[in-house]
């Protein structure tokens, strides 16, 4: 599967709910590609932008979407990566913020 391929499916399933791909394509692809890698690398879809520790379990909290994309996307109109957004956020009706990483501190894996 490639970026594109994975483009289709994600948008398929995700824009029903309310959750869109940034409008920023360049971004949204190196997000996809980076999930690619991640299911080559450990086997399963992390999130591109938190370090996976491997162990399935352990990341189940962070495999795209994530569990915090929902409050996020409530909160701030993007998830953390801004891979998903709401349509408000893609249009500038809402600001474009900082979005604060949600995942509990004994869960990062540095």
């Amino acid at each position: 599967m490639d970026a594109q391929e994975l483009y289709e499916r994600m948008k398929k399933v995700q824009e029903p709910k309310g959750y869109y791909f940034n409008k920023d394509k360049e971004r949204t692809f190196e997000l996809l590609e980076a999930l690619l890698e991640n299911k080559e690398r450990y086997g399963y879809m992390g999130c591109p932008c938190r370090l996976l520790s491997g162990d399935r379990d352990a990341d189940r909290d962070i495999m795209c979407p994530c569990v915090y994309s929902v409050p996020d996307i409530e909160e701030y109109g993007s998830c953390y990566c801004n891979l998903y957004v709401s349509n408000e956020w893609n249009e500038g009706k809402i600001p474009q913020k900082y979005v604060p990483e949600r995942r509990p501190p004994e869960k990062l894996t540095y």
